[in-house]
């Protein structure tokens, strides 16, 4: 979950629809992630269904729940 909340904040925009890939929704990786993940975010739209996500906001940090060193996120792209 970390790594698709950095990568959805830094590669997407507010307004932005991403989807899974219809031959990658049946992986057992991305099944178990979604159905472990009952979060509802304020600032995400989601649909289960059709495995699609909608950035509503761009999240301050106190929005976002997983536990981020960004200062270890920083050394490691200062390298």
């Amino acid at each position: 979950m970390v790594i698709l909340l950095i990568f959805l904040l830094t590669a997407i925009s507010v307004g932005d629809q991403v989807s899974v890939r219809e031959r990658s929704k049946s992986l057992e990786a991305i099944t178990n992630s979604l159905s472990n993940n009952s979060d509802i975010l304020e600032w995400l739209e989601f649909n289960n269904e059709s495995k699609t996500g909608k950035l509503l906001s761009a999240p301050e940090r106190i929005q976002i729940p997983e536990n981020i060193n960004e200062q270890l996120i920083v050394e490691l792209y200062s390298k």
